[in-house]
């Protein structure tokens, strides 16, 4: 049995480490110059200590004609006051003031619906107040899409760990996208299962956009980083992702808490779902912490045949860890625990599709959802 076991574990630790070697080897950072003028759209709800860093930084773009503007949406902090101030000091920035939430919308799908009809560039980067730009990160964006004729483009901005749970349970985004988003196929069909993105920096042209019926068309959905994607691709348009580490920075959420609620509040529109999550618990389970399980058990029974095969599978899971923490600036903790991480996100995606089976509501900036 714990050869057997060890066998299907090396079998999916194989999946995941080749995934890994091919997606990291065509997923790269945006490459372009220059590209039309970019307005990069910040929705913000109690952000007061965030702003003003994103206001830095979305100011200090260079090569693109920029403009920022930034919806506050019902915040209770001074978010709208620090805005109104920089407005006031530098003309490339608007305050808008939201409007009520409608029944059945999300509150950031509503912000950058809202942010979306204000825009005067032809090019719509949505950025989240937590994010850093680098000084040429609208440029890139917009020349890279420009190059490569996309409507879309999006990535993952180099994820800021510092305390130890962000570190162990962050660069757990990474493993699901790289191991199992096979990205030469994805840009080789136009599928909109294929979609894929991060809603933290997502740059669209505005005819897509429109054209897909912007964040109105997923009006109830928390996930915009799915979403939008996979309607752009529904129109006729053309979505990539790219490697955002050089381009951007953020730092997504600060205690254990935050990680948890944060995760969860869009887990059902992911893989937390009744048809999904056992297939993600098997490739997740099998094959990142299967065959340091089955390791330990065939030492113990002095199994050799199957501590060899289970020794292998790990070194495949280590190996293609160790190969994104380098590619992606991820801590080495991130690695050595990289067991944990895998069983932290499980947990919650149980536990966010058990809550939802029951009626449990997601709450989230001090709004009530539902979930699934």
């Amino acid at each position: 049995m714990i050869l057997i076991l060890s066998i299907l574990a090396l079998a999916l630790a194989g999946l995941f480490a080749a995934m890994c070697v091919v997606n990291l080897a065509v997923l790269r950072p945006p490459e372009g110059v220059g590209g039309e003028a970019v307005s990069i759209l910040i929705p913000a709800r109690d952000e007061a200590a965030n702003i003003d860093a994103a206001l830095d930084t979305a100011l200090a773009q260079r090569g693109v004609e920029i403009e920022v503007v930034v919806l506050d949406d019902g915040s209770t902090d001074g978010t709208d006051a620090i805005v109104a101030a920089r407005a006031e000091r530098d003309g490339r920035v608007r305050l808008l003031r939201g409007a009520a939430l409608p029944e059945g919308w999300i509150g950031k799908t509503h912000a950058c619906w809202q942010l979306s009809k204000a825009a005067r560039h032809p090019v719509l980067l949505f950025v989240d107040a937590d994010v850093r730009l680098a000084p040429e990160a609208a440029a890139r964006l917009s020349g890279e899409m420009a190059r490569r004729d996309l409507d879309l483009l999006t990535g993952f901005p180099r994820q800021i760990t510092p305390t130890w749970a962000e570190k162990i349970v962050i660069p757990q985004i990474f493993t699901t996208l790289l191991g199992y988003l096979p990205l030469p196929m994805a840009r080789a069909r136009s599928d909109p299962a294929f979609g894929a993105g991060c809603g933290q920096l997502m740059a669209v042209r505005r005819a897509a956009y429109d054209a897909a019926g912007g964040h109105a068309a997923f009006a109830s959905r928390m996930h915009d980083g799915l979403e939008l994607p996979r309607r752009v691709r529904a129109t006729g348009g053309r979505s990539d992702l790219c490697d955002a580490t050089p381009v951007a920075t953020c730092r997504m959420y600060e205690t254990p808490a935050a990680i948890w609620h944060g995760f969860s509040k869009n887990a059902t529109e992911g893989m937390a779902t009744k048809r999904a999550l056992p297939v993600w618990t098997l490739l997740l389970f099998g094959g990142h912490v299967l065959p340091f399980l089955t390791l330990v058990a065939a030492l113990i029974a002095g199994a050799g045949w199957a501590a060899a095969v289970s020794a292998l599978a790990c070194a495949l899971v280590l190996g293609a860890r160790i190969a994104m923490a380098l590619r992606l600036r991820q801590s080495w903790l991130s690695v050595v625990a990289h067991p944990l991480g895998v069983m932290v996100v499980l947990a919650i995606q149980w536990s966010a599709l058990i809550g939802a089976s029951r009626g449990r509501r997601a709450v989230w900036r001090g709004r009530d959802y539902g979930m699934g």
